[in-house]
């Protein structure tokens, strides 16, 4: 699939990619199906009715639990589920007992950094799809993501809170108080590293509240029955010296560029409530 993901820092050097972005989604996403509706009230919701929810957890805290702005309710992942996806292949390497191929990394490394939607594709096919990264979740600890239809990953569904589990999957070790990952160290590293080196394009989301020090996966997609946006954003920020895992996830916007002030003010106001507690 073709690019579902954005621009917020660097927006002005990037106006042209996002509309060549709308275009190739609809394209690699072609005949998307109307996203369920929702009570109001469900999820936080902006004045102009984009529905947004936000988890925060400290890593230099005690607590298990994220802190949620918003109602915990799913949403699409767009190209956010590209964590998942490597996650779910580098957990079957081990258990394979090898390394990722050449071949892999040569396909893993432009999905997360570049967000690469026909790596994606073929490593989608090479997990297994759905019920392959539904059986890697459960030992992740996610327990309320489903993946997307066929080869439409891009639909899967998930909650800010499962994706917080998936990030502390990912930036879990022996430095936090929280349960061992199943990822081993390599794997942890490895995902870890990628994150940190996300295209320059792609320096919004969850790294507006730090500006730097931050490892993330945005995600973007127009829905074809409604002509709205899709944005997401989740990754580890370092504010003052400490570290949070946030996960911002919203539908409904206008443009793009809402969605994408949606989830930059929705990522700031949720890490400083997390702060003051």
């Amino acid at each position: 699939m073709p690019k579902v993901k954005g621009t917020s820092l660097r927006r002005s050097r990037a106006g042209a990619g996002v509309v060549l972005a709308s275009v190739t989604a609809l394209f690699s996403l072609g005949g998307l199906h109307a996203v369920p509706a929702f009570a109001a009230g469900t999820a936080a919701q902006s004045p102009d009715k984009t529905r947004v929810t936000a988890a925060v957890l400290s890593l230099d805290g005690g607590s298990r639990k994220p802190l949620l702005n918003g109602k915990d309710t799913a949403y699409d992942t767009a190209s956010v589920v590209k964590v998942d996806v490597l996650a779910t292949l580098l957990l079957q390497a081990q258990d394979a007992g090898r390394h990722l191929t050449a071949q892999e990394r040569a396909l893993a490394e432009p999905m997360i950094r570049n967000s690469d939607n026909a790596a994606t594709n073929t490593l989608w096919r090479e997990i297994g799809g759905a019920p392959a990264l539904e059986a890697a979740n459960k030992r992740l600890g996610l327990t309320a993501t489903q993946g997307g239809p066929g080869a439409k990953w891009g639909l899967t569904r998930t909650t800010a809170s499962d994706q917080i589990r998936l990030l502390l999957s990912v930036f879990d070790g022996a430095a936090t108080a929280h349960p061992a990952s199943p990822l081993n160290k390599d794997s942890r590293t490895y995902i870890q590293t990628l994150m940190t080196r996300v295209a320059d394009d792609q320096a919004w989301g969850v790294s507006a509240v730090s500006g730097s020090g931050y490892a993330l996966k945005n995600g973007w997609l127009q829905r074809t029955a409604t002509g709205l946006w899709d944005v997401n954003s989740v990754g580890r920020v370092t504010v003052d010296g400490h570290r949070y895992l946030v996960a911002v996830l919203s539908d409904g916007s206008g443009s793009m560029s809402e969605g994408i002030s949606v989830v930059e003010r929705a990522a700031r106001q949720a890490v400083a409530a997390t702060a003051r507690t």
